[in-house]
């Protein structure tokens, strides 16, 4: 988990994990949650908190420390203890300092609080999550440990209370709105390290004085729960997700790809994310048989199917092809060989913008456009047609002759607003490294 010559050697070594971690949640066998008691099971107990994995602590609204035998939350996974190789690369990449007051974003269990505490004392420490029930029981936990830093119960993405040197988080902070509080809270000087939320990119950086945070995605990755501003996180888009199992599709086709999960890989996710924010994933499989639904608040919806490896039976419908979108990202990693993001420049402005640019690839994250339609007539069916030929072609143009992502991505989304008679703007992502 640390190298002997790490300065976070002691504090992990010290920090009794297993008084964080009383009670877990496990998967079992069919892919439900069971919970773990340490205390009716010593040596599992110990196994668990002293491996190099992650513990969930809280499913859906229901705490571990809360649940009796039997209960079976539902829902995905709103808290845990994270990995300590984890918790020690993130708090590297944060550069922290003897005197530096210090943010930990997530309290979580209270590792990172408690490793951090153990290194610069407790004094300097602070550790915020939007569960009062973790920063209170995190905090009587640490107590007994002898460390008492300074625990707050907040929404990042509303109020950050306080200013500090460094802050780590945790959790998946949204680019955007919900970074702008976090980035405030950030002192001159200052440096921080996070996830971009639903992305594996941790972005690293300092503060200029003129309030931009500069600096670079990092090449590591890291999986992080995305905030949240309650006890869980907002429904899913049921009706979507019921629309994308059963409904035919405005568009059918082969895909080029195997179905695969698309939450569980991290550089699609990421990709997908940046340049198509806000898209909802499930995966299934029976027997051999694997399903890949993708659907947005815009009304667009993808379904995948296929036995195994073979193409898949692909259905889309709504404003965008959520499944192009994918594949055009899987066309591009099979040329990168890697994420291309991976070590890109990054210019976050105080609203929470993040710009990032690599070589030709550039983009802007978070900024938010409406795209708003005209009250105008139905499209002429000849002019539909004739923008889905001039789509087809542009597509084509793109997949072999290498068009410039700026001039295709420019290109295809005048063309589609023309076809839905909307006014041609950007879909809230890049430009450049966007991939309709």
């Amino acid at each position: 988990m640390t190298q002997p010559d790490s300065r976070w050697f002691a504090p992990v070594a010290c920090v009794p994990r297993h008084q964080l971690v009383p009670r877990w949640w496990d998967r079992d066998g069919s892919g439900g949650w069971v919970l773990r008691d340490g205390a009716s099971d010593p040596e599992t107990w110990a196994d668990a908190a002293y491996a190099d994995r992650s513990l969930v602590t809280r499913v859906g609204g229901l705490h571990a420390d809360h649940a009796k035998t039997g209960d079976r939350p539902e829902g995905l996974p709103t808290s845990s203890a994270t990995l300590p190789s984890l918790v020690v690369r993130m708090l590297g990449h944060g550069r922290l300092g003897d005197g530096l007051a210090f943010l930990d974003l997530g309290t979580g269990a209270g590792g990172l609080t408690a490793y951090a505490s153990h290194r610069f004392g407790a004094e300097n420490v602070t550790s915020l999550d939007v569960d009062a029930y973790l920063t209170g029981v995190a905090g009587e936990r640490l107590a007994g440990m002898g460390h008492h830093p300074r625990f707050v119960t907040a929404d990042a993405t509303e109020h950050v209370p306080g200013s500090y040197d460094r802050i780590v988080s945790t959790v998946g902070l949204p680019a955007g709105p919900g970074l702008r509080p976090v980035l405030a809270a950030l002192e001159p000087g200052g440096r921080i390290a996070t996830t971009l939320g639903r992305t594996s990119l941790i972005i690293t950086g300092w503060k200029h004085l003129g309030g931009d945070v500069v600096g670079r995605v990092e090449r590591d990755t890291a999986g992080f729960m995305l905030t949240r501003s309650g006890d869980d996180y907002p429904p899913a888009l049921a009706e979507l997700f019921a629309l994308a199992e059963s409904a035919e599709g405005d568009e059918r086709g082969t895909g080029r790809y195997p179905v695969v999960d698309v939450a569980n890989a991290w550089e699609l996710r990421s990709m997908l994310e940046v340049t198509t924010p806000g898209v909802e994933l499930r995966y299934q499989v029976s027997g051999r048989t694997r399903t890949a639904y993708l659907v947005h608040a815009d009304g667009s919806w993808a379904r995948a199917v296929a036995e195994w490896t073979d193409p898949p039976e692909v259905h889309q419908g709504g404003p965008r092809r959520l499944w192009t979108v994918l594949e055009r990202i899987r066309n591009r990693l099979n040329a990168e060989g890697a994420l291309p993001l991976l070590g890109a420049d990054v210019r976050i402005t105080p609203d929470g913008v993040c710009h990032l640019s690599r070589g030709e690839v550039e983009c802007v994250h978070g900024r938010a456009v409406a795209a708003a339609r005209r009250t105008l007539p139905p499209v002429p069916p000849f002019v539909r047609r004739a923008c889905q030929a001039s789509i087809a072609i542009l597509d084509h143009a793109a997949e072999r002759c290498g068009m410039c992502l700026t001039t295709y991505a420019a290109c295809r989304v005048t063309v589609c607003a023309l076809s839905l008679h909307r006014r041609p703007v950007a879909l809230t992502a890049s430009t450049a490294a966007n991939y309709p």
